[in-house]
């Protein structure tokens, strides 16, 4: 059973620790897989935010026995993290645990030195002195969250809410993580590059002709999509549709696209046999390599890497298909 454990402190908001608890504390017995175990680990009780006072049953050395070790954002961003807090992140990471921070929780994962050559995200009020107090690190103001592998960083409170699901969707696939954003009544998939801050994060009214150009690109993503072609569907010219969609979205036309077309392209690669060239032409790509490429660029493996991790014992055999 995979362990994931949360870091406790005095200061400590508890909305990122129940983001922690509802993703990997809750029974989920409906989805039938091997679900989490979770522990909150501090050295004593803490004070969090509120006037509460938390009493956890794991103590802070136990963060080395963790598969996956959280970290909220710290009270202070100004403070120094404490030296039992370095230690604990650095056995942990050394015992082979992932470690993962939520906001601020970035510079305490900073403090470890492990950030260092990295690149992290934090949420974008404290990304100027983080980067000032940590220069070699590089840090993205502009993005949700940054997965580097054993090592993964979160802009503010609500993308915590975004790269736990992504945790899930790493560990258990799609079908799993968007069942469990289902139950969390959050969008399944928010790829890390998205923008944190956006305009107009909803749009005004149900009838808002960018929302209605998107859902008419969903519905229709095998069919060749332009920005010209969705501006003329919601009436607007090139230029004000763009400067819309970034409003309404965070991001552009076309990155927006790339991602609903590789998200369609899972349950496909997940419970079929298809070909990979069948597959990108059903989804809307130009060609296998252009999917190939853009497959990699947004989950980080190929699509014959992914439908092997569901289907292990699936193997391609359309001539000339290639598979990496």
């Amino acid at each position: 059973m995979h362990t994931v454990s949360v870091l406790a402190y005095d200061g400590m908001s508890p909305f990122e620790l129940g983001i922690v608890t509802e993703v990997f504390g809750l029974p989920r017995p409906e989805l039938e897989v091997d679900w989490y175990r979770l522990t909150i680990c501090a050295d004593g009780p803490v004070r969090v935010v509120g006037g509460a006072t938390l009493v956890a049953d794991t103590a802070l050395d136990g963060l080395a026995a963790a598969d996956t070790v959280i970290v909220p954002g710290v009270s202070d961003v100004h403070g120094t993290v404490p030296p039992n807090v370095v230690e604990g992140l650095r056995a942990a990471h050394a015992a082979g645990a992932r470690l993962v921070s939520i906001c601020s929780g970035a510079f305490a994962l900073a403090a470890t030195g492990l950030l260092d050559g990295r690149r992290a995200a934090t949420h974008w009020r404290y990304a100027a002195l983080l980067a000032e107090r940590h220069p070699a690190i590089e840090v993205d103001a502009d993005v949700l969250y940054v997965d580097d592998g054993d090592v993964l960083t979160s802009a503010g409170s609500a993308a915590g809410i975004d790269l736990c699901v992504h945790l899930v969707r790493a560990d258990h696939g799609p079908t799993i993580a968007n069942a469990v954003a289902r139950r969390l009544v959050v969008a399944p998939h928010r790829e890390g590059g998205q923008a944190q801050f956006i305009e107009t994060p909803v749009p005004a009214a149900a009838e808002d002709v960018i929302a209605a150009s998107m859902a008419w690109a969903v519905a229709n993503l095998a069919e060749p999509i332009t920005v010209e072609s969705l501006a003329r569907r919601a009436h607007l010219s090139t230029r004000t549709y763009l400067r819309r969609f970034k409003q309404s979205s965070g991001t552009s036309p076309i990155k927006w696209l790339i991602a609903q077309r590789v998200q369609a392209s899972l349950p496909l690669l997940e419970s079929g046999d298809l070909p990979i060239p069948t597959i990108a032409t059903a989804v809307g790509f130009d060609s296998p390599v252009t999917f190939r490429h853009h497959f990699a660029r947004v989950l980080r493996t190929s699509p014959s890497a992914y439908r092997r991790a569901f289907q292990p014992r699936s193997t391609e055999t359309t001539p000339g298909s290639a598979n990496w």
